[in-house]
């Protein structure tokens, strides 16, 4: 498999010839667009430079039968191999305004089924440069044996770019030098990799209050003009500092108003104000008015972490945060939990006794909680006591703790949840405590719902009902399999009457819900659980869904549909249909796998259906069988098809293969239909006289008398003794385009000069002479790959000055400066490649070298045109 590079802005290339079915091979990659340059580093790969912002084009060619398919792949630079699945599935790549972060490595890769794939890739890098950015730091100290104090200035600079920028410094215009000023120290901070540069202002003088400049260059690659920014320093120059109108912790209702201002106490420049969030960005509701942060109608997903933010590039941002807590609350729950020392699950008298409240809030800490007795409010004694934070319950809960129970504790208790500072109303809860109020609770599944069938697609309802106990519980629902979700997608599914509801069901929904009571709203004991169990019903799951069948005619035929799955399993029929009409045979064997076979004659081809049932539903496979051959597969890599003839016509030549020829009758000949914008303009029946097509090795026929420079529509179909396959389509093209290049082994019809001293070889890196001169020849050939082939001399010992190697072209037909009418044909154009490398090359005005490759062109009486290539 040949792979090589062609740098071209627009490329013309030639297919080898070849014959048959072969793998992917002489993969391409063609770059155009907006292009700075294309280099080779010191790694012998190719580097595609581009400027940030400009459109990447590049363009995959490769060759082979079938047509292969293009997939273009990227990996995040060239010390990555592995692939980022950017998978655009096309032969051209392109990006508009490419950015930074899409520089890399990407391969082109082109499979086609046949062998191993051919894959070649290009490294793209992207130039860039950034506005710089300047910050100022200030130091003071003292210094020993003085009454002064020494003030040193450091301007930071700062850029992002590729390659890496040059630093310039200015004070006012004029260029500040280190080695010319004792003042200043300009050097690279270590952890910055050359993008930052600092200079360095030491013991500040008055003459050092004055305008800086950093101005950042990438030396005009990519055309990227410098970059600067200047900052103004003088003795007032400060840092910022700020203070926030409000607290740390800010708490609202939902649809309030917030405002929050951030006022600046100092700093020279004027510093500039900025707001952001954390996490994410600021609410699209928000507006900022110079200092002042506005938020409309505030609700719960509004909450998070507001950070003002002060810059003007002296010292150090100044940064202040405020909590914006935005109120939620949920259902007030109850509990009742007997003696839990006890093993209790009732209330009884000379026990304890608690009773729990609690209220999902935002911020839990701000909810205040009131007991009532009998409307009376509840103050701790020693029968009652109250908790504000119960350590045995969730983080937020109140619990009144009644010691002892005696009957004048019998009464209906109220728990009073409100929100001081705001206008949420408050929340109750009644719970009446009585010897008849309160008992455990049983829970119940109905006669015949422990299994609970349904087809898919239907509607399901399970049932867990609570049949005795008070308070009554709700009921939690969750899936058995513990790494299994609801069908709503949470792990636990709360139904106050115990009855879950299930639609659209599917067959993942499948499998056994445990149902258990719930903790709160009601006693506080041990769950009551029970289980139900879903079967969701479904018709067989078959394979093949769809099979084309291909057969010689009077050969057995066996069609297969094979059961993967079926719920239920049992299965209640099994019917074969020929083109929708029932096939009469014996019922078959419900227990094996459906087959049907039968003798294909050229009156019962067509469509197969088996059709498999259970009681949920039918389900089938389908068989299109027929005697017709496979359709042909063009060769889209003939090498140079058209020829042109006399009258302003061209003839074309037709390639194809054709698809397992073998697998149906003896294809005789091929049926054959040009047309040109619809208009039907030829078509014939292709004889092979009795030659059978062979998989993989191609048929040809030339098509003549067609206009230059239309294009056509060629359709193809295979025809049998009883058939005809289906009609396949391409369309033709009128070029003019000869390539030949080295790696035709005639040599694109160049001959050895017999005259001459020595002669040229034919090689590539894989197939050189091992005894040549050391260190001589090329590595690649022009396209940068070892397996290219290119013309070498050895030009050591025994070769002399004035020795001669010459090549002779064929000769080429240069009477008509234009082609026929219609044509944009041109002159022949030759070029040449030329490699030479020693120390011993010497000088030539032309190229450099005592060797000189020269063109020389006759024209004879007869206008054809010899070239010869000779080295002197």
């Amino acid at each position: 498999m040949e792979l090589f590079w062609i740098f071209l802005f627009s490329s013309v290339y030639h297919l080898a010839s070849g014959q048959g079915v072969y793998a992917p091979a002489n993969a391409q990659i063609v770059h155009s667009g907006a292009a700075c340059n294309v280099k080779d580093d010191n790694i012998s790969e190719r580097i595609y430079t581009i400027k940030e912002g400009d459109t990447l084009v590049l363009q995959c060619i490769v060759k082979g039968h079938p047509r292969p398919q293009i997939r273009w792949t990227k990996t995040a630079g060239s010390a990555s191999d592995k692939f980022q699945e950017t998978s655009i599935y096309n032969e051209t790549l392109r990006i508009e305004g490419i950015q930074r972060v899409q520089g890399g490595r990407y391969y082109c890769k082109a499979d086609n089924g046949v062998g191993v794939a051919a894959i070649k890739s290009i490294r793209v890098d992207v130039q860039y440069l950034d506005a710089p950015s300047l910050t100022v730091h200030q130091t003071i100290s003292d210094v020993r044996g003085s009454y002064y104090q020494e003030k040193t200035v450091f301007l930071r600079c700062t850029v992002n770019s590729n390659p890496p920028a040059r630093f310039i410094w200015k004070r006012g215009n004029m260029l500040i030098e280190q080695s010319k000023d004792n003042g200043v120290d300009i050097y690279e901070p270590l952890y910055t990799q050359g993008e930052t540069k600092v200079l360095k202002l030491k013991n500040l003088r008055p003459k050092d209050f004055a305008d800086y400049t950093c101005q950042v260059s990438v030396r005009n690659v990519c055309n990227i003009e410098d970059k600067s920014v200047t900052f103004r320093l003088t003795n007032s120059t400060s840092p910022p500092m700020i203070r926030l109108s409000v607290n740390d912790t800010v708490v609202v209702d939902p649809g309030q108003d917030v405002y929050i201002s951030c006022d600046v106490t100092a700093g020279l420049p004027q510093p500039t104000v900025t707001w952001s969030r954390y996490p994410g960005p600021l609410p699209l509701s928000a507006q900022v008015r110079g200092k002042t942060l506005i938020l409309r109608a505030v609700t719960p997903s509004d909450a998070g972490f507001y950070n003002c933010t002060a810059v003007n590039n002296v010292g150090n941002p100044a940064r202040k945060n405020v909590n914006l807590v935005v109120r939620t609350m949920g259902n007030l729950t109850f509990q009742i939990t007997p003696d839990s020392n006890k093993d209790s699950e009732t209330i009884q008298m000379g026990r304890d006794l608690k009773l729990s409240c609690h209220v999902d809030a935002t911020p839990q800490d701000k909810v205040n909680y009131t007991w009532y007795k009998n409307g009376a409010p509840v103050f701790t004694s020693d029968s009652l006591i109250l908790l504000r934070a119960d350590p045995d319950m969730a983080p937020g809960t109140s619990s009144l703790e009644i010691v002892d129970m005696k009957f004048r504790d019998l009464a209906t208790y109220s728990c009073v949840a409100n929100f001081p500072g705001s206008q949420v109303p408050e929340l109750r809860v009644d719970v009446n405590i009585s010897q008849n109020s309160v008992s455990p609770p049983v829970l119940s599944v109905p006669q015949g719902g422990q299994v609970v069938n349904v087809r898919e697609g239907g509607n399901a309802e399970l049932v867990c009902l609570v049949v005795d106990g008070k308070p009554r519980p709700p009921i939690l629902w969750s899936r058995v399999e513990k790494d299994l979700l609801m069908p709503s997608g949470a792990t636990m599914v709360e139904t106050p009457d115990g009855r879950l509801r299930i639609r659209n069901v599917s067959r993942d929904m499948m499998g056994a819900y445990r149902c258990q009571t719930a903790p709160y709203n009601g006693l506080n004991i041990k769950r009551r659980e029970a289980q139900v169990q879903l079967n969701v019903q479904y018709p067989p799951i078959l394979d093949p869904v769809y099979q084309d069948v291909r057969s010689r005619n009077y050969q057995t035929v066996t069609l297969r549909c094979t059961v993967l799955r079926s719920n239920p399993p049992r299965l209640t029929y099994i019917r074969w249909f020929r083109n929708g009409d029932q096939i009469r045979m014996p019922m078959p064997d419900l227990k094996e796998t459906p087959e049907l076979k039968f003798r294909l004659e050229p009156t019962n081809n067509g469509t197969y259906e088996c059709r498999v049932n259970n009681t949920a539903g039918i389900s089938s496979c389908t068989f299109n069988v027929s005697a017709q051959p496979y359709n042909a597969e063009f060769y889209f890599d003939t090498p140079n098809p058209v020829r042109i003839l006399k009258g302003n016509n061209y003839s074309y030549n037709l390639q194809w293969t054709q698809k397992d020829p073998d697998a149906t009758d003896p294809i005789i000949g091929s049926g054959l239909a040009v047309r040109q914008k619809g208009y039907p303009l030829h078509q014939c029946q292709i004889d092979l006289k009795g030659k059978e097509p062979e998989k993989g090795v191609l048929l040809s026929y030339v098509i003549s008398n067609l206009r230059i420079p239309l294009s056509y529509e060629v359709r193809l179909a295979p025809i049998t003794t009883y058939s005809t396959g289906g009609y396949v389509s391409r369309i033709i093209q009128y070029s003019e385009h000869h390539v030949c290049g080295f790696e035709d082994e005639r040599i694109c019809g160049f001959s050895q000069d017999r005259s001459d001293i020595f002669d040229w070889t034919r090689q590539n890196h894989l197939t050189q002479n091992p005894k040549r001169s050391a260190n001589t020849g090329p590595e690649t050939d022009r396209s940068g790959t070892k397996e290219g082939y290119y013309m070498y001399i050895e030009a050591s010992r025994p070769r002399i000055q004035g020795d001669k190697a010459r090549l002779l072209s064929p000769l080429f037909n240069v009477s008509s400066v234009r082609g026929p009418k219609g044509s944009g044909r041109v002159p022949y154009c030759v070029s040449f490649y030329y490699h030479m490398k020693g120390k011993h090359i010497g000088e030539s005005k032309r190229v450099g070298s005592k060797m000189l490759i020269k063109l020389r062109i006759y024209l004879p009486v007869k206008r054809n045109c010899s070239i010869q290539t000779y080295l002197v």
